[in-house]
């Protein structure tokens, strides 16, 4: 990569500044690269190397250092004379270029070897040429080492060989994991549960990305739905109980994988990009839905003392929803982990919550009369039969439990002489209505 030619304005400004003598020649601008060649043969770029450039036809001088690309450049070169270039770096030997017409051969590269670190002046450059003698630099040999200088060459090859093998690392990794979260994926697209984890955990290997964690913890939820299915209604009790065992641990481990990624993103600094922080909260997004999914089945069917921990998630996972209708029906399936784990006096508060945003919603008038019934308090048995009686009354005749509940309002009636009464609601007006 070349530097890009700057405005001959540019350029006569900074020359006004380098030199009085040429103030009003015409200049040009010069460009290189400086690299070191290893000990093992790679070559990298040298940041901050000194290039000296002497003109040696008259006395005037100057000098540049390269940026973090080992790239060099200076605008106010007198366009005539004759010029050598001295160049020196930490850790490396010197090196220079003689009788250079720099307006014939404006771009001049060097590769430098492994040394001292030593800066050559012009009067060592022209006494050594003089007498034939060697001097450091150029291919000739270099001056001997201190102690000193020998550690200071020694720490920057180290430095130099770990950034090498740091970046290598980095694009090993990178590689990895964009291959293994498309395999990933695609074998979770062909349902093969088993192939998708095993590519996200090769890729959790080459480094810990919430995006694999997410997408992990959703192939495990989904293998312990296939495990829980296939062996829920055998007959063999021993291979019920291995496959149930299989199917809690796989919940188990996608509720860890969840928390892991999303708590990979809670430590992300929020990007102040717009497009960036777009990315942000989907990952994020992703991450909690996984975790909380998970957790649903944690505290359902695993060990239910961590029901309040799966509500509680379930229900930030629901405060996330933007769509009135999808947020209503997260922070319903956030009570009904309550209730499904038997903490029914927790699951009536919350269902009480829900109906008195909206009274006629069906099923959280099925929940409240259910956990109502079920708390075995007959001084709720009332009204658990009036939230019943008016799902009962309310929910389609293809409702999964609206037989159930006919039959718990029919209980009611015979032995605790309980009928339903209508339930009267408060509209935000303060006006009554049936």
């Amino acid at each position: 990569m070349r530097f890009k030619s700057l405005l001959l304005a540019l350029a006569s400004a900074l020359l006004l500044a380098a030199s009085a003598a040429v103030t009003n020649a015409q200049v040009l601008q010069i460009s290189g690269k400086v690299t070191l060649k290893q000990a093992d043969g790679s070559v990298v770029p040298v940041s901050g190397a000194q290039i000296d450039i002497y003109r040696t036809d008259i006395k005037w001088e100057t000098k540049v250092t390269t940026n973090k690309r080992g790239e060099y450049m200076h605008a106010g070169i007198p366009f005539i004379g004759t010029y050598t270039l001295a160049v020196s770096a930490p850790g490396a030997r010197p090196d220079y270029m003689k009788d250079v017409k720099l307006s014939q051969r404006p771009e001049n590269d060097f590769e430098l070897q492994p040394g001292d670190g030593a800066r050559l002046t012009l009067d060592q450059i022209k006494t050594a040429n003089a007498s034939g003698a060697k001097a450091a630099g150029g291919g000739n040999a270099a001056p001997s080492e201190s102690k000193e200088d020998k550690a200071k060459r020694e720490e920057f090859e180290r430095k130099n060989k770990e950034i090498i093998e740091g970046n290598k690392k980095i694009g090993e990794a990178n590689e990895t994991i964009s291959r293994t979260f498309k395999a990933g994926n695609d074998a979770f697209s062909a349902k093969n549960y088993d192939a998708a984890i095993a590519a996200y955990n090769e890729g959790l290997a080459a480094r810990e990305e919430p995006a694999l964690f997410s997408n992990k913890s959703i192939a495990l939820r989904m293998r312990g739905a296939e495990r829980f299915n296939s062996v829920v209604n055998s007959t063999d009790q021993a291979a019920k109980t291995a496959g149930m065992d299989s199917a809690k641990k796989d919940w188990s481990d996608a509720a860890e994988a969840g928390k892991k990624a999303l708590d990979m993103m809670n430590a992300m600094a929020v990007p102040a990009d717009t497009v960036e922080k777009s990315k942000y909260d989907q990952n994020k997004l992703a991450a909690l839905a996984s975790y909380a999914e998970a957790m649903r089945l944690v505290g359902t069917k695993v060990d239910q003392s961590r029901a309040e921990e799966g509500f509680k998630v379930y229900s930030e996972y629901a405060a996330q929803e933007v769509d009135p209708a999808k947020k209503a029906q997260r922070t319903a399936d956030a009570a009904k982990i309550l209730f499904d784990a038997g903490q029914f006096d927790r699951a009536v508060e919350e269902y009480r919550k829900i109906l008195a945003a909206d009274p006629e919603n069906v099923d959280a008038n099925l929940y409240l009369g259910l956990a109502l019934f079920n708390s075995n308090d007959k001084a709720k048995f009332q009204e658990a039969a009036n939230y019943l009686g008016k799902f009962s009354d309310k929910a389609a005749e293809n409702h999964p439990l609206k037989a159930d509940a006919r039959s718990i309002i029919d209980f009611l009636k015979t032995q605790e002489n309980i009928k339903p009464e209508k339930i009267t609601t408060r509209p935000a007006s303060g006006r009554r209505r049936p």
